[in-house]
């Protein structure tokens, strides 16, 4: 077939996050990592948002923004894997540690970050934190997983 490659083709694409499997499948994978962006990218911005006083615009922005977004990194994550021409299957140790990742994020997005962004208590500038430092802990680990694959068959 014009324009799709096979898994004995990608082994020397191992270490990429978007195997080059067609089109189509770019086109998820670029949705895949603008959902990423959206969802992680406003977190690094609360604290000094709530500071200054705007916790209930920052809120709204988390739950129409960041968890959506969050979920579509999810959709799009899946469709990639379905996508890839059995180049990923849903049983390699690197798709089910980035599940349980992504489900971890979206706990600690909802009972975590998004109480304390409109409590304006000690506490909860504490938990906003703690939920913060969390989530960019683990998009470090997801991005690991996700560019290097480990336990992969293409590793």
């Amino acid at each position: 077939m014009v324009g799709r490659r096979r898994r004995g083709d990608l082994a020397s694409d191992a270490v990429l996050a978007i195997f080059p499997i067609s089109t189509g499948y770019e086109v998820v994978g670029l949705l895949h990592l603008l959902a990423v962006v959206i969802a992680f990218g406003p977190l690094f911005f609360y604290p000094s948002l709530q500071r200054a006083g705007a916790g209930a615009t920052v809120a709204k922005l988390h739950l129409r923004l960041s968890l959506p977004a969050l979920a579509l990194a999810w959709v799009f994550g899946m469709a990639l894997v379905g996508m890839s021409d059995e180049a990923i299957e849903m049983s390699e140790t690197w798709v089910i540690l980035a599940i349980i990742g992504w489900v971890v994020l979206m706990v600690v997005s909802w009972f975590l970050i998004r109480p304390a962004l409109t409590d304006t208590s000690v506490a909860a500038k504490g938990r906003l934190a703690m939920g913060i430092g969390i989530t960019h802990l683990l998009l470090i680990v997801l991005l690991y997983l996700m560019v290097f694959k480990p336990g992969s068959e293409l590793t």
